[in-house]
């Protein structure tokens, strides 16, 4: 897809923009730039306030000119590194926004795998996988590789993209055209970034596919704080999974699948609330409940549970199939 582009058809060439926010990346990031290839024309290295002036390195010691580096004056996370990335591609023209890290873990070397989906028209956005290669996961830390199993799970539930995995990866691609139907200033600013996006593309009924990547990982030190992580994680996939649920099956929709998660969710609050209350009562008289008691409150748990079931089927298969980038 990415032969030798002649001075005939320079205008047909796809004009991919890489952005690559960094912080506290100076011991990687000239190893990563001296690695992308000629498919990628503009490249910005965000520099997220970084207090080992990793951007000031680059415009020391980096001599590609397709390399520009970005300044934030106060650190913002990033999530904010990458709109700003993002913003700047598009005001300059870019087809298609790639997202790097910069600490060596990506390959810019897949890039062209990265963005062929997207270039057939397969795809609006695409993102690596590290699961897809099981040898591969050996090298992967196991407190990564339980944490990302678990998340990418929860991730499916918020986010409506059933089809995906490894929803932290941040080697990403997306079209320029779905990128400018994004509310970018209202986007996750640090680590939730890439969720985030996913559940934004699902509200723009986005088609997501996973590139199956391996990673390399090294002794760095995440900055990220795993206790915090979980609470900030989770307050935010519940939120999303709720106004998701609304967006798509009340507001712009309604269906069986509308009956189901309201009827589903009812019954089984209303059974276990049912079945607390005369099982604190018969602990309370010690006298043990009628066999009709128990069946009033198993019962509509059980019928509950189904139907929520059906409305995860139903969810599963309304996956978005067809790119919105060709009709926008």
């Amino acid at each position: 897809m990415f032969a030798r582009v002649h001075k005939n058809d320079l205008e047909a060439r796809p004009r991919i923009a890489a952005v690559i926010p960094a912080f506290r990346e100076t011991q990687q990031i000239l190893s990563v730039l001296e690695r992308f290839g000629a498919e990628v024309t503009q490249i910005y290295v965000v520099d997220d306030a970084c207090p080992d002036a990793t951007g000031t390195l680059v415009e020391q010691r980096c001599h590609d000119p397709r390399v520009r580096v970005l300044f934030h004056a106060e650190n913002r996370g990033v999530g904010a590194a990458t709109v700003t990335g993002y913003v700047q591609a598009l005001a300059d023209g870019a087809d298609v926004i790639v997202k790097v890290d910069g600490d060596g873990q990506m390959d810019p070397v897949l890039i062209p795998r990265l963005v062929a989906p997207i270039l057939r028209g397969e795809a609006d956005y695409v993102k690596g996988n590290r699961f897809h290669n099981l040898d591969g996961l050996r090298s992967m830390p196991a407190a990564r590789l339980v944490g990302n199993a678990i998340l990418s799970f929860v991730t499916k539930i918020s986010t409506g993209y059933w089809n995906v995995f490894d929803p932290t990866n941040g080697f990403t691609a997306i079209h320029a055209a779905v990128a400018r139907e994004l509310p970018l200033d209202r986007l996750s600013q640090r680590f939730f970034f890439e969720s985030d996006v996913l559940f934004r593309l699902n509200t723009l009924q986005a088609v997501v596919l996973d590139v199956p990547m391996s990673a390399v990982y090294r002794e760095e030190e995440s900055s990220l704080s795993i206790a915090r992580a979980v609470i900030e994680f989770s307050i935010e996939h519940v939120r999303n999974a709720l106004r998701r649920i609304f967006y798509n099956y009340y507001l712009r929709n309604f269906n069986v699948a509308s009956l189901q998660v309201v009827l589903g969710t009812l019954l089984v609050l209303s059974g276990g609330l049912f079945g607390a209350v005369h099982w604190w009562r018969s602990i309370a008289t010690n006298e043990s409940a009628t066999t009709g008691t128990v069946m009033l409150a198993a019962l509509p748990i059980l019928v509950g549970v189904q139907l929520l079931l059906a409305f995860v089927s139903y969810d599963m298969s309304n996956i978005p199939t067809r790119p919105i980038h060709l009709r926008l």
